[in-house]
């Protein structure tokens, strides 16, 4: 069984979601330290043809809590209007922009909980047969442990025979220990992505959302399986 564990990023790039198409499971990774100016809360669409920064607003966020102790403000209507009027004449808005609504609907307002739908609502859109899991829901694990073994306790755990991260995890993680707990360590590497943008140059590294708007499920799903593993 191939596992992923990734914090939860709002509506993230399309280098998350070939993570999760590459696993079994996912452990949505939330009873960790909240980080201020990441990806939480953050990321990016096209805007006028440039890449534009977004921000789901948050109340009382601090590096002092966890992820799943942080809430999101009730209101995100401006943030909501931003993405329609930026998308509302890509060729498949009516398809994605009703998925978008929900999310930003969702009554749950724990930030680990609404991001954590929104993953999982673009993947259900996508067809991905990945199993989510909230690492706060795994009992068995020693909250003790920190880094590079915390991860290996979450994999012994959930009976992992090999685990994906991100192409990022190649300074923090060792193979040769991941071999020791019988795991093999795999990092994934995103090949360079292109689509039409309307009728501009294309502008790499956005939201998943981009690539939602200017893309069918099929042609999305070609996108996903677009990378490497080392």
């Amino acid at each position: 069984m191939k596992l992923g564990i990734m914090q939860p990023y709002f509506l993230p790039y399309i280098g998350y979601f070939q993570l999760i198409k590459a696993v079994d499971k996912f452990v949505i990774y939330d009873d960790v330290n909240f980080i201020k100016r990441g990806w939480i809360n953050r990321n990016k669409i096209l805007l006028n043809g440039q890449s534009f920064l977004f921000t789901v607003s948050l109340l009382k966020a601090s590096q002092n809590k966890l992820i799943n102790e942080i809430y999101v403000s009730n209101d995100q209507s401006k943030l909501l209007k931003t993405i329609y009027l930026t998308y509302k004449k890509a060729p498949y808005f009516s398809s994605v922009f009703p998925i978008v609504e929900a999310i930003f609907g969702y009554e749950d307002k724990n930030l680990a909980q609404f991001v954590g739908n929104s993953i999982i609502q673009i993947a259900d859109y996508l067809q991905l047969h990945t199993e989510f899991i909230y690492s706060s829901d795994i009992k068995e694990m020693d909250h003790s442990l920190k880094g590079q073994n915390k991860i290996l306790n979450i994999c012994t755990v959930m009976g992992a025979t090999g685990y994906i991260n991100a192409i990022g995890g190649m300074e923090l993680y060792d193979k040769k220990e991941f071999e020791k707990a019988k795991v093999s360590l795999f990092f994934l590497k995103k090949k360079s992505i292109k689509y039409q943008q309307f009728k501009n140059e294309f502008v790499p590294n956005l939201s998943i959302l981009d690539v939602l708007m200017f893309n069918s499920v099929e042609q999305t799903n070609e996108l996903l399986l677009q990378f490497e593993l080392l």
